[in-house]
């Protein structure tokens, strides 16, 4: 098979979603819905499956159950299932109301997910890895992205919400290392330790990738090679926004991809 344009690499999810709910619980409370939907989840298989529907040849490289495998397979991804027979998949049940959104998650394999990707990403065939999970060694990250960038490949992260590495000393290293990071709001403050995304632009306008920081209603800016772009967002009525910060980086990824600046 020839190589995929996109590999995204990272943790998966068997995602139970609460849609819908009034308010969310209270200890001892139970709130009641009627609109749920059981599906695959995480960043690396969102971020997949909404540039594989745009037209990109992507494969995913991550710890599926054999139904998340069938569902990802299913949307014309290649898929490297890490997970080992007998260990159990992780799962996260999401309670959503409106735009809140409360989660519990059980990591099952996901524990020991991360030195096998590493260990598969050494010699990975692409144009392009996103990466979406907690890099509990960003130092020994910060060498692997720079021996992919070394080989050709470009390489992009979406860290998610995190305050033990926001705390990394490596992080900033890894940052700078990368050519894409995407961040929401609330992160772009959190690995800046500012006090909200306006606060932090000085820190991101001195890194060395292209940092996109996603600001959902209002749109998205970009700074890059001592740059700045805004784009606002088309006006929809939103269903639900569980996974949509994911669903951008494969939009954003997928016109890159095909030649856009």
């Amino acid at each position: 098979m020839p190589a995929p344009r996109l590999l995204c690499a990272g943790e998966a999810f068997e995602d139970l979603v609460f849609v819908g709910l009034e308010r969310l619980p209270c200890v001892g409370e139970e709130v009641r819905t009627n609109r749920f939907s059981a599906t695959t989840g995480g960043g690396a298989v969102i971020t997949a499956v909404a540039a594989a529907r745009l037209g990109v040849r992507v494969a995913l490289m991550s710890a599926l159950s054999p139904e998340a495998e069938r569902r990802v397979r299913a949307e014309r991804v290649a898929v490297t299932n890490l997970r080992k027979p007998g260990e159990r998949h992780a799962v996260t049940a999401a309670l959503s109301v409106g735009r809140e959104r409360a989660f519990v998650t059980f990591d099952g394999v996901n524990t020991g997910l991360e030195p096998r990707l590493m260990r598969a990403l050494r010699s990975v065939r692409a144009t392009h890895v996103h990466l979406a999970l907690y890099p509990r060694d960003t130092r020994a990250w910060t060498r692997l992205v720079t021996a992919l960038r070394r080989r050709g490949l470009s390489v992009s992260w979406d860290f998610g919400w995190n305050d033990a590495l926001a705390r990394d000393e490596g992080l900033h290293a890894l940052i700078d290392a990368l050519d894409v990071v995407f961040l929401n709001e609330l992160e772009a403050a959190l690995y800046a330790g500012a006090s909200d995304v306006a606060a932090s632009l000085p820190f991101w306008r001195r890194r060395a990738s292209a940092v996109i920081i996603k600001l959902g209603a209002e749109g998205s800016r970009a700074c890059a090679m001592g740059q700045e772009w805004r784009a606002q967002a088309p006006k929809v009525n939103a269903v639900d926004t569980t996974g949509a910060g994911d669903a951008f980086d494969g939009g954003f990824l997928a016109a890159r991809l095909a030649g856009a600046s």
